[in-house]
């Protein structure tokens, strides 16, 4: 049995099963492929919330967040401090236009605003990413079973692979819901119990540990360096990282499809919202615990540094502590890899199966196609998971750094959709492709750290966009119905209200719990600045 005695497998065998039944009972409700997507659009918007917060806040968080914090401080909780500004520019225009719309995959919002060639580009651009993502999570579930249970990685990855399949291609959108929910449950307790065994082991008193690491440099959350090559500035988390989230939220099918199997505008941006509330409490902890973490092991080296916490948890004599770790670990990577396989099969069915090869087949077809694609991403999704087998950095910087570079081409597609009158489709393909050029060149050629990229690629894409749109089609004459202003005139004469039981439904216009969320990243930023300046 490896390092685990009954009771830890009582307690992973437990959550496993427990995975699959809510998978086959789920499954029963699921009777077509839309209903595979998007649910019966049923399901309370707290599960939503809590699913789209469990998403993102994978086994990446758990094991990854303490490892870079280990190494560079309390300054990376800047990377996560900007989710109440992202929240609430998703909730104005992104929610809107989807839910609008009526659409499954959200890049038919590109078909529609731009064309075909459009669309297809965003979601080629967007498996890549979210596979990539997917792998890298999928590496760190298996790096715990691996180290808890002695197995090698690499059969790891299989094992939770075929898991997470099996219930998601049951149960699609639902069971993925209902089963982070379950989940998030699960991630939260293991890392309280983490977070009192170690103040409970720290040679000193939790406030004369602070002191010793303010004097090493470990209680650095407001970096005001402007550096560029510095990664965990405040600028680069308020800024650079702000942009970088909008897409991962706004711009990004298997956040966005969550949203879209609510029951209503309102309780689509409610489930945002609770995201934008929940994020920083969740990354402070495990960011919190890499600080300290530091100061019990001295900051001595680690062959990996994402083993802290398990290395940790291993030498507790907590029962069942390495069962309940390894429960959180592979319920926080089940969560985001179940998400993934669900969004790869809405955009593959229906982005490219659908719409070029099967036009007009029943909806049963189109759910047996939508099952069979979750095996086919899964195969795809190992093989890189397997490559990052030979990462030893934190995994969730590089599951950011991955992602960044493609960033810059999704919003500015999205950007130019919502607020430009003038770009075509020829020139926005031109953007895309000098916006990748120019990543290229400034990952080759410069030190400006990745959590510009964002920034940079965005800007490049709109500008290179922009003119080439007008040096090849010229002007506009009319503002497209998908554009901001185009949404807007089309309220204006069908005398529709722009509120619906009162949450906007109308693109651009700020909800009244847009203001708390503005309110609540304010007050972020005072706890931060009290932590710097009066520990």
């Amino acid at each position: 049995m490896g390092k685990l005695s009954i009771l830890n497998w009582i307690i992973i065998i437990c959550y496993l099963i427990l995975n699959l039944v809510l998978g086959f009972v789920l499954s029963k409700k699921v009777k077509t492929a839309k209903d595979f997507y998007l649910g019966k659009k049923n399901t309370p918007w707290w599960a939503i919330g809590i699913s789209v917060l469990a998403t993102y806040v994978s086994a990446m968080t758990f094991l990854g967040a303490p490892a870079w914090s280990y190494k560079s401080g309390l300054s990376v909780i800047a990377i996560h401090l900007n989710y109440p500004l992202v929240i609430v520019i998703v909730m104005a225009l992104f929610v809107p236009f989807f839910m609008q719309t009526g659409v499954v995959s959200i890049y038919e919002y590109q078909e529609k605003r731009f064309g075909k060639t459009s669309r297809t580009t965003i979601s080629i651009i967007f498996l890549i990413t979210q596979l990539l993502s997917s792998a890298a999570v999928l590496y760190g579930s298996a790096l715990v079973i691996g180290y808890i249970i002695g197995v090698d990685i690499i059969t790891s990855i299989i094992v939770v692979s075929i898991i997470t399949l099996i219930y998601t291609s049951l149960g699609g959108i639902t069971a993925v819901i209902w089963t982070d929910v379950l989940q998030s449950a699960i991630f939260l307790i293991a890392g309280i119990i983490m977070f009192f065994a170690l103040i409970n082991e720290l040679p000193d008193s939790l406030s004369d540990t602070l002191e010793i690491l303010k004097t090493k440099g470990k209680i650095n959350p407001i970096n005001v360096s402007t550096d560029l090559s510095e990664v965990t500035t405040i600028w680069g988390g308020i800024i650079a990282m702000t942009i970088y989230h909008i897409t991962v939220y706004g711009a990004n099918q298997m956040m966005m499809q969550r949203t879209l199997g609510a029951k209503n505008m309102g309780d689509a941006k409610k489930s945002l919202a609770f995201m934008g509330f929940s994020a920083f409490f969740i990354y402070f902890l495990f960011i919190f615990i890499g600080v300290l973490f530091y100061q019990y092991y001295n900051g001595r080296e680690f062959d990996n540094d994402n083993t802290i916490m398990l290395e940790f948890a291993e030498n507790q004599g907590f029962p069942g502590l390495i069962g309940i770790i390894a429960a959180a670990v592979l319920s926080a990577s089940m969560s985001s890899l179940s998400s993934a396989l669900n969004s790869f099969s809405t955009i593959s069915t229906e982005g490219f199966y659908k719409k070029y090869f099967k036009p007009n087949k029943s909806p049963e077809h189109y759910l047996l196609v939508a099952r069979m694609s979750t095996v086919f991403w899964t195969i795809l999704i190992i093989i890189p998971a397997i490559y990052f087998t030979e990462s030893k950095g934190s995994i969730l910087e590089l599951l950011t750094k991955v992602a960044s570079y493609m960033v810059g081409a999704k919003l500015s597609m999205y950007g130019l959709g919502f607020y430009s009158k003038h770009t075509t489709e020829r020139g926005l393909l031109i953007g895309v492709a000098a916006g990748f050029v120019a990543l290229i060149i400034t990952n080759y050629y410069t030190n400006i750290a990745w959590t510009w990229y964002a920034v940079i690629g965005s800007l490049v894409n709109i500008i290179v966009s922009i003119s080439a749109s007008l040096l090849l089609d010229g002007k506009q004459k009319e503002w497209s119905l998908y554009t901001i202003k185009g949404q807007k005139e089309k309220f204006k004469q069908s005398n529709k209200p722009a509120k619906e039981n009162g949450w906007y439904i109308i693109p651009s216009k700020l909800d009244s719990v847009s203001y708390y969320l503005l309110a609540f990243f304010v007050l972020t930023l005072i706890f931060l600045l009290l932590i710097q300046n009066f520990i």
